[in-house]
């Protein structure tokens, strides 16, 4: 029993992410927020208990890409899909097209599916990440739904920026590119200079901007880890 416990905290994952699928069907994006974020706290204690307990298995990781798949990459893309069916405005060429716009919002799981495959197999993901992770994807766009939710039928530059949002984003989360992690071997600030950063610039855009400051800390996120990333290849 003691070994099933990494896994039922992931299964725990799961089950917050389809409660968040439903809250977004009903356009409740801050419960989606709510429980979104309730699923990233399960998915990292899951490893956590894993490691405490010695309780590895290729079950646990192959539940652990399930749970994400469902809870950062459906829930948002089931947010994004309602606010852009229900909340966007097009330009008169868009429109004959605007029943199938909102679909654009499900490229957040297929390339959230395919992020979480590509790690299973990729040895050099054990301290860093190469591409986004897809619980930072996850958080940005239930973050981007709840802050533009009620701008968005303001201004149709509006589902352009989201568009080309969907676009780099999902790339991001499979390039090649180095990201950081808060695995850290070292406990001063020597070495976890990136992550201090991080935090810090998280506190303040949370203080500015509440649920809306996630999207300006995971963009921090990924160029803090680009700019690290050309200054160490620089030297």
């Amino acid at each position: 029993m003691r070994k099933q416990i990494p896994n039922i905290i992931t299964l725990l994952n799961l089950f917050s992410g389809t409660i968040a699928i439903t809250l977004a069907f009903n356009g409740n994006f801050l419960g989606v927020v709510i429980w979104v974020v309730i699923a990233a706290i399960f998915d990292f204690f899951d490893g956590m208990a894993a490691r405490a307990l010695k309780a590895y298995s290729p079950l646990g990781k192959e539940l652990d890409s399930l749970a994400d798949v469902v809870s950062f990459g459906v829930a948002p893309a089931s947010a994004l899909y309602i606010l852009i069916k229900d909340n966007f405005i097009y330009s008169e060429a868009l429109q004959s097209m605007s029943h199938l716009i909102p679909y654009i919002a499900f490229l957040i799981p297929v390339f959230a599916a395919y992020r979480l495959a590509k790690f299973n197999i990729d040895t050099r993901q054990s301290h860093t990440f190469i591409g986004l992770p897809t619980p930072a994807n996850g958080l940005f766009w239930i973050s981007y739904c709840y802050a533009i939710d009620k701008l968005a039928i303001q201004n149709e530059i509006i589902f352009y920026v989201t568009v080309i949002a969907v676009m780099f984003m999902s790339i991001i989360m499979i390039a090649e590119i180095p990201m950081f992690s808060f695995k850290s071997q070292n406990k001063g600030f020597k070495g976890n200079e990136k992550q201090i950063i991080l935090i810090l610039l998280s506190i303040l855009f949370l203080a500015i901007f509440g649920i809306g400051g996630v999207v300006l800390s995971i963009i921090a996120y990924i160029f803090i880890s680009i700019f690290s990333n050309r200054y160490k290849t620089k030297r």
